[in-house]
């Protein structure tokens, strides 16, 4: 489990990629503190499993069906990313609750300034955007954000003038892809409420029984 806060940016040092996979080797520092093979890394909102670490980063596999809901399948060597580690039972909760799966991507389709803040307007599928409520947290490339307003294509979050500088997100500007992660509570509530289909009752009616009465 994550919390949506970026501990530092990572950068791509290579990309081996197969035919519906792909090895990330990445640069880092912070994060290599603790770091241990098999430990949870979101990198840009994504929950990847470290492979190998040494002294300047380390690799992570990344499978066919992450390649298809994130964006991590257009990163190039030199590609900047959020890095954060998995949340540690002693630390604190500074953002909300994020799983480092990706419901799907966002489109930015507009940045604009407010005074110190910088305000980005994303384009989302339905199937994010029904979880997505005003004043709610997303995460966006990872980062955990408040929604400050919300329509039927898009939604939009105001950054602080830390978060900018210190996320990939406030490099990226209109047309650029991005990842999200609803609220996963709104997730668990909706599923809790879906009426669950009765299993049907396997019928004791057979040949042998109807046989058996003079049938």
């Amino acid at each position: 489990m994550f919390t949506g806060i970026i501990e530092e940016l990572g950068t791509i040092r290579a990309i081996r990629r197969g035919k519906h996979s792909a090895v990330l080797s990445i640069g880092a520092d912070a994060v290599l503190s603790d770091l241990k093979i098999g430990d949870s890394v979101a990198v840009n909102g994504v929950c990847l499993t470290a492979a190998s670490v040494d002294g300047s980063g380390f690799t992570a596999d990344v499978m066919h069906e992450t390649l298809n809901r994130s964006s991590l399948g257009v990163l190039t060597s030199g590609d900047p990313v959020n890095l954060e580690r998995a949340m540690p039972a002693s630390g604190r909760f500074g953002g909300h609750i994020v799983s480092g799966h990706i419901d799907g991507t966002g489109q930015i389709r507009a940045v604009r300034r407010d005074d110190n803040a910088v305000w980005y307007t994303i384009g989302a599928e339905a199937k994010v955007l029904r979880y997505v409520v005003e004043k709610g947290s997303i995460a966006i490339d990872g980062i955990s954000l408040t929604v400050a307003s919300v329509d039927r294509e898009t939604f939009s979050v105001s950054l602080i003038p830390h978060t900018a500088e210190h996320t990939i997100l406030g490099k990226k500007r209109p047309g650029a892809i991005v990842n999200l992660e609803a609220d996963i509570i709104g997730k668990y509530v909706e599923a809790l409420l879906r009426p669950r289909e009765k299993p049907q009752k396997e019928s004791k009616l057979t040949k042998e029984f109807l046989l058996r009465n003079g049938f």
